[in-house]
């Protein structure tokens, strides 16, 4: 889906001619790599949580059904994507024009939901130090962001906003950009898949990074020997029996939130250029089309998808060790390696080593 100004009886004939071979070849490849990427990937994050009870912590939850919204993306949008690009046109009529441009936000949308939800829960953690986010409570928040992505991506579906092909864009756009309900639509729908959560979870980040600053340069400035009220002063309680585990680096207490901090940049990365493009097109005075260029930003979304599960198996030690127990014995060629001892985030912003019944990712 691609908003624009652009009517299909304004485009420059010559701004909106298809691409060469030359960039279909390689960018057709890149979706295929993705589709598989992504739909293998997050299948595997998903089949980990399912068939480990002890997976199943509130943060586990909510990585698993964002790598759900992520599996759907890629085999209900990305396809038609693909087949559009080597054919030059859409193919698939008017009604699956308007069934992928719901799907697509619909999808994406609890994506960036859940990816906001765990970016606020990380703050209530470490800076608020409330971590009452049980697997209960992460139910209920996974109905909830089903449920406002749905009002979000609804109106493609009865048609209240109409969307169609137009030559030289990768997927179906608006049809009437210059109504002013569409306008309102597109706004309404970038601000809730960029604007508004990357404005909170900036903030979060933001306040995260000061804290564990903060709390880093008091631990480092405090005599190595803490006795029990000192480290209950400092929020250390229940490490004060450690005290060569207090003095940990800054790599070692923030490991955790970096890979929920990767995924924000990620996002980011991905989605930036598109939201920023998108909306100079549709309110800016240009009548060009840049095959090329839109097929790319479009496509960085695409990668987002294809990122998340990348991300999981390199930060995450548990995803590591559950992927290998799916693989086949035949396929076990190197020895499995011990890692080191499981990390959770603390109320109190500090990671300890432990051993929990039930595991969390990060």
């Amino acid at each position: 889906m691609v908003f624009s100004t652009e009517l299909s009886t304004s485009i420059d004939p010559e701004a909106s001619e298809g691409l060469s071979h030359g960039a279909i070849v390689p960018l057709a490849i890149l979706m295929i790599a993705m589709i598989i990427i992504s739909a293998l990937g997050n299948s595997i994050v998903c089949l980990i949580v399912y068939r480990k009870p002890a997976m199943r912590s509130a943060i586990n939850l909510l990585l698993a059904n964002l790598a759900f919204a992520d599996i759907m993306v890629s085999v209900t949008c990305m396809p038609f994507a693909l087949v559009t690009l080597i054919k030059g046109v859409w193919i698939f009529g008017s009604t699956m024009c308007q069934l992928t441009a719901f799907l697509y936000i619909f999808f994406v949308m609890e994506a960036i939901l859940i990816l906001a939800s765990i970016s606020v829960d990380r703050y209530f953690i470490i800076v608020r130090r409330k971590d009452k986010l049980n697997p209960y409570k992460a139910k209920l928040l996974i109905a909830l962001s089903w449920f406002c992505s749905l009002i979000v991506a609804f109106p493609p579906l009865p048609g209240f906003i109409k969307f169609e092909y137009t030559d030289g864009y990768p997927q179906c756009q608006v049809k009437s950009p210059y109504r002013t309900l569409d306008q309102i639509y597109v706004v309404f729908v970038f601000s809730s898949l960029f604007f508004i959560p990357f404005i909170a979870m900036s903030f979060s980040y933001l306040y995260i990074l000061n804290t564990v600053r903060k709390n880093s340069l008091r631990v480092e400035n405090h005599p190595k020997s803490l006795s029990i009220s000192q480290a209950t002063k400092l929020g250390l309680a229940g490490v004060h029996h450690r005290p060569s585990r207090v003095n940990v680096d800054m790599s070692f207490k923030t490991r955790a939130f970096t890979t929920i901090l990767l995924l924000f940049i990620v996002y980011v990365f991905c989605w930036a250029p598109y939201t920023v493009g998108s909306m100079y097109k549709f309110f800016g005075d240009t009548q060009t089309v840049n095959s090329l260029l839109w097929t790319v930003l479009l496509w960085l979304t695409y990668l987002n998808s294809a990122f998340n599960p990348i991300i999981y198996c390199w930060r995450i030690k548990k995803f590591r060790e559950a992927c290998y127990e799916l693989m086949p014995k035949t396929c076990k060629l190197l020895p499995h390696l011990p890692g080191r001892a499981r990390r959770r985030i603390r109320p109190s912003a500090i990671y300890e080593c432990n051993e929990l019944e039930q595991s969390s990712a990060v």
